[in-house]
């Protein structure tokens, strides 16, 4: 005796390209997102270099800046983007069973995990318990470029995902642009440390 199988959900033919527009829309929200709440973060972290009265103000600012990003950007374009792709498999379940769309998978529970650590920085810069400097939180903000690079190129190429010279000279790109980012960065700091000694051995006395 054959038990009768569930019926397949039909989908109408426009609901694949409904949930792949909101999906795109969703993923450049919360990257958007992402991108600028680390930068705020670092902005934070080195507000504390300031003067006690200013110091205060930028704080109070900064914190206000990243609950808004994070409550009112980042986390809703997250939870569109989830659930659209959550609507694409449902209407191409066979991608399920590929080995591209594993490994984005597993990159997207890198990004979830990135998001949550996010929201755990956030609270620490709030209550004054952040440790991180300004410099790791720079490498900190370029981890989701590259994730963004694997995810893309995962959708695009799918099984067939490039391993020649193509693809490490853009792997290669993506970790000189956050080089030269920390060197900019670096310098920078060490340049107004320089400029605030001479202000100071010029001072009269």
């Amino acid at each position: 005796m054959t038990l009768p199988l569930p019926l397949a959900v039909t989908w109408p033919p426009e609901a694949y390209l409904w949930f792949k527009t909101l999906h795109i829309v969703g993923v450049v929200v919360w990257f958007a997102g992402l991108f600028y709440l680390v930068r705020l973060f670092i902005y934070h972290r080195e507000a504390a270099e300031l003067d006690p009265p200013l110091r205060q103000a930028f704080e109070d600012q900064y914190g206000l800046m990243e609950r808004r990003l994070a409550n009112i950007i980042t986390t809703p374009g997250m939870a569109v983007a989830v659930a659209m792709a959550v609507g694409l498999l449902l209407v191409e379940p066979i991608w399920l069973k590929q080995a591209w769309m594993h490994a984005k998978l597993g990159f997207v529970a890198g990004l979830l995990a990135y998001h949550w650590f996010c929201y755990r920085l956030m609270g620490q810069l709030q209550r004054g318990e952040c440790h991180w400097s300004g410099r790791q939180l720079r490498a900190l903000n370029e981890l989701p470029t590259l994730l963004l690079v694997l995810v893309v190129m995962l959708v695009v190429f799918k099984n067939r995902f490039p391993t020649g010279a193509a693809t490490w000279f853009l792997v290669a790109l993506v970790v000189f642009m956050a080089a030269s980012i920390q060197f900019y960065a670096r310098w920078r700091r060490l340049r107004s440390e320089r400029l605030a000694q001479q202000e100071s051995g010029g001072a009269p006395a």
